[in-house]
């Protein structure tokens, strides 16, 4: 039967071969995500989170499994997945508008109707009246919006996260956190976030897939309260219920490090 969710892994498992032997990364990997959902991955340095998101990227083949996209097996990178990463990577001698312009280029893909595209993102995110400037002229916060922009424009139907706020300033952090999740459900787009930050799981995510570690597998699953998923993100944090959900994070991620030892990977 054909998969007809926006992502999916299948029994999914990755081998790293290196000069001291195998080391199997993560094992038997099933997870399904819907069309306009989030879902966050949680869990200990070393559970296999990143390797996750190179896998859904395309970036290499997985050694045994499938990362299937709308239904269709991931052979490489495709536009269809955006991938948005904790540094913002700007070159320092393009203008904004040229960086969010740089996946266009990548595609070949650039033209004055993608251009204006490029136009409107920056106007979306807080950008507007900025694309001549340079990245050195820009705070961490603004550099992120142009990353994300930089992704947006590319139309992608999957967006992956990997710890995109963690360099931020609290202040800065949860305001992106609020763009980038009503930008998300104005658009219907899927996406998947890597975090350390239980606190943004909650508050930005459907779900919270907690993993665990030697080898990185699912721990559990955990839905988040339907009044919390549709707040935004600084609101979600201050209604009731999010306390226990945070705490019922925490526990879990408590019983990993219990169980299968903390630790850096």
């Amino acid at each position: 039967m054909k998969d007809t969710s926006a992502l999916a892994l299948q029994r999914l498992s990755h081998v790293y071969v290196g000069d001291k032997g195998a080391s199997l990364a993560v094992e038997d990997i099933d997870l399904s995500v819907a069309k306009g959902e989030f879902v966050s991955l949680v869990g200990p340095s070393g559970c296999g989170k990143t390797t996750l998101l190179s896998l859904m990227a395309g970036l290499f083949p997985p050694t045994a499994g499938k990362v299937l996209l709308g239904g269709e097996p991931v052979k490489g990178p495709t536009p269809k997945v955006g991938y948005m990463l904790q540094q913002d990577y700007l070159f320092p001698w393009r203008s904004i508008r040229d960086n969010a312009a740089i996946g266009l280029e990548i595609q070949g893909s650039k033209s004055k109707a993608s251009m204006k595209r490029v136009d409107e993102w920056l106007k979306e995110l807080g950008l507007e009246g900025l694309g001549g400037r340079f990245p050195h002229e820009l705070s961490g916060g603004m550099r992120q919006r142009v990353a994300l922009a930089r992704t947006m424009v590319t139309e992608p139907e999957v967006l992956l996260l990997d710890e995109p706020f963690s360099a931020l300033d609290l202040h800065i952090k949860m305001q992106l956190e609020d763009v980038v999740v009503e930008t998300l459900r104005k658009l219907g787009k899927t996406a998947v976030l890597v975090t350390h930050d239980l606190s943004e799981a909650a508050a930005m995510s459907d779900r919270v897939i907690v993993l665990g570690k030697n080898p990185g597998h699912i721990r559990k699953e955990i839905k988040v309260p339907d009044e919390i998923k549709s707040a935004d993100p600084i609101t979600a944090r201050k209604l009731p219920g999010f306390q226990v959900l945070f705490e019922e994070l925490w526990a879990e991620l408590n019983a990993v490090d219990r169980k299968e030892g903390g630790g850096d990977a």
